[in-house]
């Protein structure tokens, strides 16, 4: 969510922010602020100064009082009763007004970065840099599903009768390869500083909206039915939500943070070949870094986090690319993004693996994040970055260690978390 000032000083950069979103629907929304807003302030000035009259009239009744004006102490009564009795009414439509301010600012989209590149969807992302030589073996690499269902990993089958279609079971090397990952992922982020959390994976509707935008949630969560309660998408949400209406300490910041979780998502919509395996699916597992920081500090943290993904996956032998999301594939609460995505050589193109992003304000302002500062209590900047999330990670790690003879090497960095196993092969 946006700082409102931004409307009351600089409508047309407002505007002109949802036209490189290519949103122009919104538009509408900027001029409703400005002029709800001007009521609100003009009501609310209202409301301060009944409040402060009747405060100076309350107190004079006393002393006439004192000095038998008894008359008119009376018609002073009278005048505190009337503005009494204004001011619940006034003070309903203060509380109005500023509900409709705020349906409308959770919709008008954050004030993008002038690096991102401006183009319509994800077709105009823009790729960065490549790490690690993309490598196409001389001999065929079968489907990801099929080369763990040789492997007895995978039983797609009985995951259906027991939940139905995006579910599945792993099981045998292939489930340790995952938890592995997981494993390798957590202790590779709490090298870096981070400090690990496991947190809920239900939030309540206050924090959801407080972390996405609408057109997100109704796209993404699961509501659990007759419970103000959602399953959490990512683990982002569970940490953000951690400090709802808190004011941190200057000397504690940045708060940096690595959190594992089962994700669940609804994934609508028709599925091609490439995602009827484990490319999509409704449940998934993650470990995720998110950074609550000071505003100047926000891009260097940035730059930070996404490499620390690079340098994760290049250290399980996979090549990434990192391609800047341009401004209509950014979701309306991001400042700017970038996807780290993995080499797959079945297919000869990258997939996405991971995305990094800052959000400013946006959603600080919305749960009411702040840190106390000399010159006042300042809403923090928050980032958050996907580490890895599995299966997908698992496919990159399984294609690009795929060997001729059907079994799959273990990057060294993964081997001590499974038990010294070098190579996974049929049994």
């Amino acid at each position: 969510m946006i700082d409102i000032k931004l409307i009351r000083e600089n409508r047309d950069l407002v505007k002109e922010n949802i036209k490189k979103k290519f949103q122009d629907e919104k538009l509408p929304l900027v001029d409703e602020v400005y002029e709800l807003d001007k009521k609100y302030r003009e009501c609310k000035t209202k409301v301060d100064n009944l409040k402060a009259e009747k405060n100076k009239l309350s107190d004079s009744i006393g002393s006439l009082m004192r000095d038998k004006k008894q008359e008119e102490a009376k018609l002073v009564k009278e005048k505190v009763a009337e503005i009494a009795k204004e001011i619940p009414e006034l003070e309903k439509e203060e509380t109005s007004l500023e509900e409709e301010i705020r349906k409308r600012m959770l919709v008008i989209p954050n004030i993008i970065d002038d690096s991102v590149p401006i183009g319509e969807d994800d077709t105009k992302n823009v790729e960065l840099e490549k790490f690690g030589e993309p490598i196409v073996p001389d001999y065929e690499i079968p489907y990801h599903a099929d080369i763990i269902n040789v492997l007895e990993g995978l039983d797609k089958e009985a995951a259906g009768r027991t939940s139905g279609e995006g579910f599945y079971f792993l099981k045998g090397d292939i489930a340790r390869l995952h938890s592995a990952m997981l494993a390798y992922a957590r202790d590779f982020m709490i090298d870096k500083g981070f400090t690990y959390y496991i947190p809920p994976f239900m939030i309540r509707s206050n924090v959801v909206t407080g972390v996405m935008s609408f057109k997100e949630m109704e796209a993404m969560m699961y509501k659990i039915e007759g419970e103000d309660l959602y399953l959490i998408g990512t683990s982002e949400h569970s940490m953000m939500g951690r400090y709802i209406n808190q004011i941190l300490k200057e000397e504690e910041l940045p708060v940096t943070m690595t959190s594992y979780s089962p994700c669940f998502r609804k994934e609508g919509g028709s599925h091609g070949l490439e995602e009827r395996g484990l490319y999509r699916v409704h449940q998934f597992e993650k470990q995720e870094m998110v950074v609550l920081c000071k505003m100047e500090d926000g891009m260097n943290w940035y730059n930070k986090m996404w490499q620390y993904t690079v340098e994760f996956f290049r250290s399980l032998d996979v090549p990434v690319r990192t391609l800047e999301c341009c401004s209509g594939d950014l979701a309306d609460l991001k400042v700017k993004s970038c996807d780290v995505e993995a080499w797959s050589p079945r297919q000869k193109k990258y997939f996405e693996v991971g995305s990094c992003s800052i959000l400013g304000d946006a959603q600080t302002r919305r749960l009411s994040v702040r840190y106390k500062s000399k010159e006042g209590n300042k809403y923090l900047c928050s980032l958050n970055n996907t580490v890895v999330a599995t299966p997908r990670g698992l496919i990159a790690v399984i294609e690009n260690n795929y060997q001729k003879d059907g079994s799959i090497l273990i990057p060294k960095a993964l081997q001590p978390y499974m038990g010294g196993m070098t190579k996974i092969e049929k049994k």
